[in-house]
């Protein structure tokens, strides 16, 4: 028995020494990801600990983190086997900051963003009231459901791959379904959703004639050099030719960029050329958080810059629910870090299905929403200015004129002008695993 029992200590040793020495270089963003993402789903969405580590952090090496939440001070501590700790702290208005290694709260910028909350009365989408005594002829809701329920069927070790879906046609919600957990009120990270947000700010810019999409010398760092030549649509289409690596299963520019830098904005600033503007298209999260400070750089004060995104945009269309959150530095992580309801995350889409009109308000000029769609060259159809496109028939059963906002693990937002139509799909699983087409094909099919 002593034998064994010896045995199985060594094995222990020799197991946990793999997984520290194989994963060692990566072991800061391992805990910075979970202090990140255990933090903001614990305080910004009011999540449970345990679901969170059972269905957002349950993946390898992200599983192997320990995560000790501080409910007083609102933070979030993670180590791996007691090594590099990381701590994410809540602030109220920003969400969930990750501090840099053995940094103190006092890193944090101190402003947050002033709000003005639109509270009315109208029915959906321009308000919160949903009328649900609206009934479409020619609307099938038994295959609807059906539909929207097909996509709720898959899960891993007991835990449900769809955590939401919420159909819009002709302005009315006609389909809402969320697994065990989730509700109408529970915010949900977009991820790289959060990018068409960029798209939104720089367009109100533009109606405000404050930028031009074909306007370069965009930064003084660049003045002296080939970048110099780079355009804001440049930036926009991911058609900049800046080097970049957008892995996130191994150390790469985008999860340096992530779980270690305090400017998010400062990132793909520093990267040379790789490549010719116009004729290298390479999806970038760092050209986000660049166009991210180049927003930042419109402004006079920061404070100024914090409130545009919410006085501008995310107030006036209602998304209540939404939290962009910061850096270290205070910019927005337009990335990858926007936080709303599935009802929030719809709302967005009705303002590019209706051609950046809200509730008779032209938010966005029109030329703007045809500027988005139009593909990026080299992309093959595949990506506009911070959306992403069905012009090559990504989804060969689905309207090619359909556009999205695309996020990790699966987060959509699916706008179909052609049927006036909105489809936002929330969860942790993404092609091939879930079939896409399928799932909006069939939506589509309940709707004559």
């Amino acid at each position: 028995m002593k034998k064994i029992l010896k045995y199985s200590v060594v094995v222990v040793i020799v197991a946990i020494t793999y997984i520290v020495y194989s994963n060692y270089p990566r072991l800061n963003i391992i805990t910075g990801f979970s202090a990140k993402n255990v933090c903001s789903c614990t305080f910004e969405a009011g999540r449970s600990q345990k679901s969170v580590e059972e269905g957002d952090n349950n993946f390898s090496p992200v599983f192997y983190a320990k995560n000790v939440v501080n409910v007083k001070e609102k933070s979030v501590t993670s180590t791996v086997f007691g090594l590099k700790k990381r701590k994410a702290v809540y602030k109220k208005g920003i969400g969930c900051v990750l501090l840099p290694e053995n940094a103190s709260e006092e890193r944090i910028a101190k402003q947050i963003p002033r709000r003005k909350l639109q509270q009315n009365n109208l029915p959906y989408p321009y308000g919160d009231e949903v009328q649900k005594d609206t009934v479409f002829a020619n609307v099938n809701y038994k295959q609807l459901k059906e539909a929207v329920e097909n996509a709720f069927d898959s899960q891993e070790n007991g835990i449900k791959k769809t955590r939401a879906v919420l159909v819009v046609y002709k302005n009315h919600i006609i389909a809402e379904e969320y697994a065990e957990g989730f509700t109408k009120d529970t915010k949900l990270l977009g991820w790289s959703m959060t990018k068409s947000i960029s798209n939104a700010i720089l367009g109100i810019l533009e109606k405000q004639g404050r930028i031009k999409v074909q306007q370069s010398n965009l930064f003084s760092e660049w003045e002296n050099d080939e970048r110099s030549k780079i355009t804001l649509n440049n930036l926009l289409q991911m058609n900049s030719g800046l080097a970049w690596d957008e892995n996130y299963n191994t150390m790469s520019d985008v999860t340096r960029m992530l779980f270690l830098d305090a400017d998010m904005s400062n990132t793909q600033l520093q990267k040379p050329l790789a490549g010719k503007p116009n004729e290298s298209w390479n999806y970038s999260s760092g050209t986000t958080n660049l166009l991210s400070g180049f927003i930042r750089n419109q402004f006079n004060s920061h404070q100024e810059y914090l409130d545009f995104w919410y006085s501008e945009l995310i107030d006036k269309i209602g998304m209540n629910s939404m939290i962009i959150e910061t850096d270290v530095k205070g910019n927005y992580v337009s990335s990858s870090y926007g936080w709303a309801t599935a009802r929030d995350w719809a709302k967005f889409g009705l303002l590019y299905l209706h051609k950046g009109n809200w509730n008779g308000v032209q938010l966005l000029n029109e030329s703007w929403i045809d500027y988005t769609v139009t593909p990026t060259n080299t992309s093959n159809g595949q990506y506009g200015a911070q959306f992403w496109l069905n012009a090559g028939g990504v989804y060969p059963n689905v309207p090619k004129d359909l556009f999205s906002c695309n996020g990790y693990q699966g987060q959509r937002v699916f706008i179909i002008p052609s049927k006036d139509i909105v489809i936002v799909r929330m969860g942790l699983s993404e092609s091939p695993s879930f079939n896409f087409d399928a799932f909006l094909s069939n939506i589509l099919k309940s709707i004559n």
